[in-house]
């Protein structure tokens, strides 16, 4: 598979004045539900209603959806609102069936994008077809898994295709749901600038006051579009209440979004300049958060030589440390004085750290 600008030819024959836009609620629950929320989505930027009609659950027990019944709801909200239609296809039956309601957009979740097996019978079962099919990143953050998947389906001539970037598990603490990995998703635009990347901001917070700002980011590292989960109820909803907003919260967060066009030479030059911008601020925060985790691991070490009444500063331990560094900073382009200068301000962070729990 390779980049060509007929790749964005189904988004750009569009020609839409905004980002893309699939919002709609995460699971459809009843007829009632999935009409109301369409008839309150009808006159707003959304393109393409979505609506979990096959939820999986990580655990058994759990609601997982409603199944092939909610697919005739969708089709009422397409001839009731005009809305076109999307959900989440998982095997050969889902896309039978979702074919057969002629939903207007399909896509794969981070579940089985994990699976070759189950790719390429989603690949066989879609072959040919002139429908959307966006497919989810993995679970892991594993790039070459991701565009396999794509490709499997491109390789089945299907023609319009996309990604959806939904972030990544983790086992460790995090403020996200799952972490965005944004320089992953970079290097996904950086392989194939012309493919349609869609991004997730409900399934990478988890939390409905983070959406702007994901959202925003996504935006400015020139994202194509958004699919934003969107419930009249939210804290009632049947699933994922937490990470969904409300109709009017939805309008609101587009017209807040910052929207850069690229109109003229100007233009095209300040949206370059705010893309790397943004890529600066994604590196920086990831500087941040490590510098915070490896001074949590320098609290650990002070702990120790408390307990066994040991110095602070280990002057071999620090110069073996500053000789490797400056070495792979060479390797990185880093000058050996901004290396030495550096690490002087962080190990001496860390000297503080462990002072104050040795002194307290």
């Amino acid at each position: 598979m390779e980049n060509n600008k007929q790749m964005r030819k189904w988004l750009d024959d569009m020609d839409l004045p905004h980002p893309l836009v699939i919002a709609g609620p995460c699971s459809a629950e009843t007829e009632d539900q999935v009409l109301k929320i369409a008839h309150n989505l009808k006159d707003t930027d959304v393109n393409y209603y979505r609506a979990g009609i096959w939820k999986p659950r990580t655990r058994p027990g759990n609601f997982e959806g409603v199944g092939a019944l909610g697919l005739k709801w969708l089709q009422r909200v397409k001839e009731e609102t005009g809305l076109k239609t999307a959900t989440e296809v998982a095997n050969r039956a889902h896309v039978d069936l979702a074919l057969e309601h002629d939903v207007d957009l399909l896509w794969i979740g981070a579940r089985s994008t994990v699976s070759p097996f189950i790719m390429q019978e989603l690949a066989d079962a879609l072959e040919g077809t002139d429908k959307i099919v966006l497919v989810k990143n993995p679970v892991n953050p594993d790039l070459a898994l991701w565009l396999g998947g794509i490709e499997r389906l491109h390789t089945a001539g299907i023609k319009k295709l996309g990604a959806i970037h939904r972030g990544f598990s983790t086992y460790e603490k995090s403020k996200y749901r799952n972490i965005p990995e944004w320089q992953l998703a970079i290097e996904f635009q950086n392989r194939f600038p012309d493919l349609p990347l869609i991004n997730d901001p409900s399934h990478i917070t988890g939390k409905r006051d983070m959406i702007f700002d994901v959202s925003q980011t996504a935006l400015d590292l020139n994202f194509d579009g958004l699919m934003i989960e969107t419930h009249y109820d939210p804290d009632n909803a049947w699933s994922d209440a937490a990470q969904q907003v409300t109709p009017k919260k939805l309008v609101q967060i587009m017209q807040d979004l910052r929207i850069r066009k690229e109109t003229d030479e100007e233009a095209e030059y300040n949206s370059k300049l705010s893309n790397l911008r943004a890529q600066i601020d994604v590196i920086d925060n990831q500087l941040i958060d490590t510098l915070g985790k490896r001074m949590k691991i320098s609290d650990g070490i002070g702990e120790l030589k408390k307990q066994k009444n040991v110095a602070v500063l280990q002057s071999n331990r620090w110069n073996q440390i500053l000789g490797a560094m400056i070495l792979e900073g060479e390797s990185k382009g880093l000058s050996e004085e901004f290396v030495l200068r550096m690490f002087k301000a962080i190990h001496q962070e860390s000297i503080n750290h462990q002072e104050k729990i040795i002194n307290a």
